[in-house]
Order: structure tokens, then sequence, then C-alpha cells
């Protein structure tokens, strides 16, 4: 998420993901392997400013959109978050599933997610006007989606996501850019290559 603060379209995030319900939870004798993450250089790059990476965390982080943040379960999913010098910010979600049918299960909620976003955000928030674009799929794994998300306040904040969801076996994983802009603004090719890079990481 851009380092801003509008409290109208945060709100109107959060309130999308908080009407979605868990899918899975892990069984608590379960110890899963845990994925690996992205590094800070396979981001996309930014033009005027370095990505930095924090450590990996457990948990999911606050910093995910709402609208696919209520998805995401408790148990098994660990995170890491990206920021540059200026208004871009990313994040990484992966989750461990207890078998490969949740998992699967968790990929296409989280698909349905992001294509009902901007319905969502803009039911619960008059004052936010947003848009989806269906990127399209890629061929690494069990398959990946890419998504885009423009969303614009009646006082002018204005932002662009993109987010990745794929699956390799039983882990899912939610990649997600952000900055100030519009849809203009996405670097779309090179965050179908970072997704596809999250993605084979899974392993």
């Amino acid at each position: 998420m851009p380092n801003r603060t509008r409290t109208g379209a945060v709100t109107a995030l959060t309130v999308a993901g908080l009407a979605l319900g868990t899918v899975l939870a892990g069984p608590a004798n379960a110890a899963p392997k845990a994925p690996a993450f992205l590094a800070a250089k396979e981001l996309p790059p930014h033009p005027s400013s370095a990505w930095t990476a924090d450590k990996v965390k457990k948990g999911v982080p606050e910093t995910l959109l709402g609208c696919v943040r209520g998805s995401v379960p408790t148990q098994n999913v660990r995170h890491r978050e990206f920021r540059t010098d200026v208004d871009a910010g990313a994040v990484q979600v992966s989750v461990v599933a207890s078998t490969t049918a949740k998992a699967k299960a968790l990929a296409k909620r989280l698909d349905k997610d992001m294509r009902t976003c901007a319905k969502k955000i803009e039911q619960s928030d008059p004052e936010v006007e947003a848009a989806v674009r269906d990127y399209g799929t890629l061929a690494v794994e069990e398959g990946a989606h890419v998504w885009g998300l423009h969303t614009e306040a009646s006082w002018g904040a204005t932002d662009i996501h993109l987010v990745g969801v794929g699956r390799d076996g039983r882990t899912v994983t939610v990649v997600q850019w952000g900055q100030m802009g519009g849809f203009q603004n996405a670097p779309v090719k090179a965050f179908k290559k970072t997704t596809v890079k999250a993605v084979n990481k899974l392993h």
C-alpha cells in the first residue's frame, strides 16, 4: 500500500475484506514446510528508488487489500512487506493448506475476491470509485492470475494496485504491488514476471 493515510479509501478496502469469510484452516498437528519469499530485487523496478524488504513474519498483514484479506486463513500463513523511499509499497503472503484441494479452493476464492473487489468497495464507501482489470493467467506451476485495481476518492486520492494469485501444490501465494496513480502507471509486464518468480519459489 502507498505510505499515505486516506481514511475513506482505507475504510472502503477494509470493509470489503471484512465481508468475506475464511476458506480454510490448517490442522493443529501439521508442520508444513515454509515457502520461500521474493527478494527485494525481484519486484518491478522503481524509476527513482530501490526496494527494501522486511523479514518474513507470521500472520496476515494489514497492508493486504481488504478485498482478499478476509479470505486468507490465520494459520500457516506468513508474509513479507516491501517498500521504497517514495509512494510505492508491496507485500507477499503465502499460505500452506492442509490439502491440495483446499489450496485450490482458496486460490479460486481469492480470484473471485479480486473480480468483485471494485463493486464491494463502491458499495461500502460511496465516496470512492473503483475499477478492476483482469490481466490474465500465467503458465507457472498450478497457475497464477494477475489483477489490477484502481481506486479514486472524491477528494482526489487515486491509487493503483496489481495483485497476483498463484498456487503450487498445497501452497497459495498473493503478491500485491501498489502506488499512487492509475492503470497507466502499472508495470504489468514486470509484475507478471515477479508473480512467476513468486510461484516458482513455493516448492
